[in-house]
């Protein structure tokens, strides 16, 4: 069933959680990269588990939302953070095309991605110091469902091969923008006593993406699964600040 090998493809794909693997193919892609904000949120429960343990064992908020961070980047493998220092890296060379993508296949980082990795997991502990546990389900929700526009159909892929070749352009655009929709109408749920900041927090998160994703297909053509890393730190990350006003 190619909803199941989705899901499948989705959590093996973004996750460390223990699934075994199915059918890879751009149907099997489709799926995954609808279902990515379920995803998401699935992991944001992980982790808001381990913050309010955390909180709950004594442990002071910076250091709870440090360790939290860095489960973070251990159940995603690290790949986004990955994906965002090659992109900035390529970004910041001020190259197009052929010699951008170039540089984001190099296995060094140079310093705009080791930059961008450092303000990125400062910027995300600094947030979970001061948020409800329960906030990460929203964030790491919104930092998915940017997969999924990033995914939609009339966005190309930069290259024809890699993951960003077996993902690009399979999600509807209906189903694209449903997906958003629903994660920013549900973020409302996780400021409770200001209903409007969860939305707009998503909605700005978001916006940002696609500015991202316009931007990579000016300089590299399409997207790759860099760039899918990028937007999906970009997301989660902007979601965390917006959440975390008071």
């Amino acid at each position: 069933m190619s909803a199941g090998a989705g899901l499948r493809l989705a959590v093996t794909t973004l996750t460390v959680f223990p699934v075994r693997g199915g059918r890879v193919d751009r149907e099997a892609a489709r799926w995954a990269m609808s279902l990515a904000a379920a995803v998401g949120a699935a992991l944001g429960a992980v982790l808001a588990a381990l913050l309010w343990g955390l909180r709950e064992a004594g442990a002071q908020p910076l250091v709870a939302a440090a360790v939290t961070v860095a489960a973070a980047a251990l159940l995603s493998r690290g790949m986004h953070l990955d994906g965002l220092a090659d992109t900035v890296d390529a970004l910041g060379s001020y190259k197009q095309g052929d010699a951008a993508l170039e540089i984001m296949k190099k296995s060094d980082i140079g310093p705009f991605g080791v930059a961008a990795i450092a303000l990125t997991l400062l910027i995300q502990t600094a947030s979970l110091a001061t948020i409800s546990p329960w906030v990460l389900i929203a964030a790491f929700a919104a930092g998915r469902v940017a997969i999924t526009l990033a995914c939609r159909r009339g966005v190309p892929a930069a290259r024809p091969e890699g993951l960003g070749a077996l993902v690009a352009g399979t999600v509807p655009v209906p189903v694209a923008l449903g997906a958003a929709i629903i994660v920013t109408v549900a973020a409302a749920a996780a400021t409770p006593g200001r209903p409007w900041q969860g939305p707009v927090a998503v909605a700005v998160a978001l916006l940002a993406v696609v500015l991202l994703l316009r931007h990579a297909a000016r300089r590299f053509g399409g997207i790759t699964g860099d760039v899918l890393g990028a937007a999906v730190e970009l997301a989660t990350t902007l979601a965390l600040v917006g959440l975390s006003l008071r």
